[in-house]
């Protein structure tokens, strides 16, 4: 972010990471209090700002705070005087758009093709320093989720980024389900489900993924978290980065009680749930070790 409040004329700088399954961004500027860490806040995926148009289309939005008006005339309401121009940029590889960062300049600003593509190849780098930043050697070996609740079962599979991994992926979550009592037309939709979700990953992300089954008060969740760019991972060939759909969710969405999906700056976790109709017969407590 100092890289961009060091261009001229450049008064504040916004910065904003899809979260919150893409309703929402995590945002912070440079104008936050310098003595403390990085602050961050939530935003409103949907207000009607150009940050948000930015991200939502994947294009550069710039102009003077008076030719936005007509545009977006709350958001120039708000702009103070020393605020006269402003450019919102997506941060995104291709159309892999991980979220994006706004410009406020204190004079009207010339963006023709030369300078509008040089904020375009910054949010590029920005993409691709994220990207970096979170591949495999850098992350943890596996994804452990949040601590289960007391008596749950879960059991974690690492998936190596090739289509070979997708097989074996299956067969853990049908062993691991099969071995905890699960009735079996739970565990069929559940593996046909998980397969769609490897396949998207592996083949989108960067990395593989992280496979995760819980079972705790008859209900079964199974997570996969990608580590690529986010919003790539089960959510991808979208040209939309706020919109979900696409065949295998919608497969996810009739094979499953409930489903939903993240995006971070990490990459995606995409979860779904199925409601036991009741207890495993042959569960027993504790947590099987991680494969």
């Amino acid at each position: 972010m100092a890289r961009l409040a060091a261009l001229p004329h450049v008064r504040r700088v916004g910065l904003a990471l899809l979260e919150g399954g893409g309703r929402r961004l995590r945002f912070t500027a440079s104008d936050r209090d310098p003595a403390a860490d990085v602050a961050w806040c939530h935003v409103d995926a949907y207000d009607d700002v150009p940050l948000n148009t930015a991200v939502r289309t994947g294009l550069p939005v710039v102009g003077s705070v008076v030719e936005l008006a007509a545009r977006y005339p709350e958001f120039a309401a708000r702009q103070s005087e020393e605020h006269q121009a402003v450019a919102a940029v997506p941060i995104a590889t291709g159309r892999d758009v991980v979220g994006g960062y706004v410009l406020y300049f204190d004079s009207t600003q010339v963006l023709d093709d030369e300078p509008a593509a040089g904020l375009v190849q910054q949010g590029r780098d920005l993409a691709a320093s994220l990207r970096e930043a979170r591949r495999p050697h850098e992350r943890p070996p596996a994804f452990a989720g949040p601590v289960p609740p007391e008596g749950a079962l879960v059991a974690v599979h690492e998936v190596a980024g090739d289509r070979s991994s997708v097989a074996p992926a299956r067969r853990f979550l049908e062993e691991t389900l099969s071995g905890w009592g699960v009735d079996d037309d739970v565990v069929e939709a559940s593996v046909v489900c998980l397969s769609e979700l490897v396949t998207n990953a592996v083949i989108h992300a960067q990395g593989g993924c992280i496979v995760r089954a819980e079972l705790h008060d008859d209900v079964l969740t199974v997570s996969v978290r990608d580590s690529g760019s986010a919003g790539a991972a089960h959510v991808t060939s979208i040209a939309d980065p706020l919109q979900v759909h696409g065949r295998g969710l919608q497969l996810v969405e009739a094979l499953t009680s409930r489903w939903a999906y993240e995006i971070d700056g990490d990459g995606a976790v995409v979860w779904f749930a199925q409601d036991l109709a009741s207890p495993p017969t042959s569960a027993v407590s504790g947590t099987p070790t991680p494969r």
